[in-house]
């Protein structure tokens, strides 16, 4: 049983004890560790930053000390050299909380960028600050106004100049870029070839705390608290140094994160649901109408438990995506696979929950129109699930490209 008192998971052989999905201790006692820690930060602080829209520092911070954000950076480097396993069970149990794991899962994939394509003088000079918490790496600077999902079409140039590269663009939707010192930042060093659409995009890393007024952020209000912004560069000089892995192999480099991304966002979504179906079972187990107990009548039943149906389906894939992602295999079609299950399995949750509470649903005071708002995004970012679609049927069902 989870905190909610819904099961988290079926138990296929209970006399035996015997369950061949079922997590390492080491896991389950990660899981533990994180659920203590996010009891200290209970429903009102978040409630209360959701009214602000503020940044969640002192979370976050919290999180940094026990060395949590650097749980993907080697041991070398002075991380934990955890697997995305166990960051997957951190972040699903963020969310499970009450709380809310977008301010700081960024900073582990995005970190897997610099890890496997950049300079070992980068590596040595940037992870050891990462994991010790004395820099933020927190904002991945893609999306732009003119390109949305379509990548290749970004307009932000970088120029060599000398040694250095002149940056001149503008980038959309760009989260935690006040809260972070540096940004991985994709431009096109090349224009756009239409047999080759996906050379010439290269990556560099941004120190936002020497940018000055060449780069502007305006925060943008979004549905959610999620510190986006509309970014602009203008004639920014950047060190030749800080470019990572090959010139115009930027799009090639950041593939790998987003499998991550995709997994971990399948991660939370899954914690999502679960506090979903948690709060609203809760409800409808002391909520009494026409004398008798909500949660007697099918119609507030039935779409609870199939949300839980599909959050149990959404959970095996992501975790199966994982392993493969720390086995080093390919996993593309399962991560997309396990974003798309699990973003549709949360939404159905979030609906089912809202039905459950009725008017309380709306109320800012029982949290579940935040938790609404905030999975409610995961099934247009990172990527639309009509995209996924696609992806899977060109990919997995050999069908034609549609896009």
């Amino acid at each position: 049983m989870t905190e909610t008192g819904v099961p988290a998971a079926s138990t296929p052989d209970v006399e035996s004890g015997f369950d061949p999905f079922a997590e390492s201790e080491h896991i389950t006692r990660l899981r533990q560790e994180v659920r203590a820690l996010c009891m200290q930060f209970p429903d009102p602080y978040w409630r209360d930053l959701d009214k602000r829209r503020e940044y969640p520092e002192s979370f976050v911070r919290a999180l940094t000390e026990r060395g949590w954000l650097a749980a993907l950076i080697p041991t070398r480097f002075g991380g934990l050299g955890y697997g995305l396993q166990e960051a997957a069970a951190m972040l699903q149990e963020i969310n499970l909380s009450g709380g809310y794991a977008g301010p700081a899962h960024a900073q582990m994939y995005i970190m897997g960028t610099l890890l496997r394509h950049g300079s070992e003088d980068q590596k040595a000079r940037v992870l050891p600050l990462l994991a010790s918490g004395a820099l933020r790496l927190q904002a991945f600077a893609v999306t732009e106004p003119n390109a949305g999902t379509d990548t290749t079409r970004i307009e932000t140039v970088a120029v060599r100049d000398g040694t250095d590269y002149v940056i001149s663009g503008r980038k959309i939707y760009i989260s935690r870029v006040q809260h972070s010192d540096l940004m991985v930042l994709l431009t096109r060093t090349a224009p756009r070839d239409e047999q080759r659409p996906t050379t010439g995009l290269s990556l560099f890393l941004i120190d936002l705390r020497e940018t000055g007024d060449r780069m502007t952020a305006r925060p943008l209000r979004m549905m959610m608290n999620n510190d986006t912004n509309e970014v602009t560069f203008d004639q920014l000089r950047v060190p030749g140094e800080n470019l990572i892995g090959v010139e115009g192999e930027g799009f090639r480099h950041i593939l790998d994160g987003w499998n991550a991304e995709r997994i971990l966002i399948a991660a939370e979504c899954v914690g999502d649901g679960r506090w979903f179906i948690g709060r609203a079972s809760g409800y409808a187990k002391t909520r009494h109408v026409f004398g008798r107990p909500l949660g007697s009548n099918q119609g507030i039943q039935f779409p609870l438990a199939t949300a839980w149906a599909q959050l149990e389906a959404a959970d095996l894939v992501a975790r199966r995506a994982a392993a493969r992602f720390d086995a080093g295999l390919s996993c593309g079609a399962e991560a997309n696979c396990a974003k798309l299950l699990a973003s549709d399995a949360s939404w159905a949750a979030a609906n089912a929950a809202v039905d459950t509470l009725g008017g309380h649903g709306f109320n800012a005071a029982h949290d579940v129109e935040r938790k609404f708002r905030e999975t409610r995004l995961y099934r247009v970012a990172p990527v639309s699930n009509n995209l996924v679609l696609s992806y899977l049927a060109q990919h997995v069902l050999g069908l034609p490209r549609s896009y």
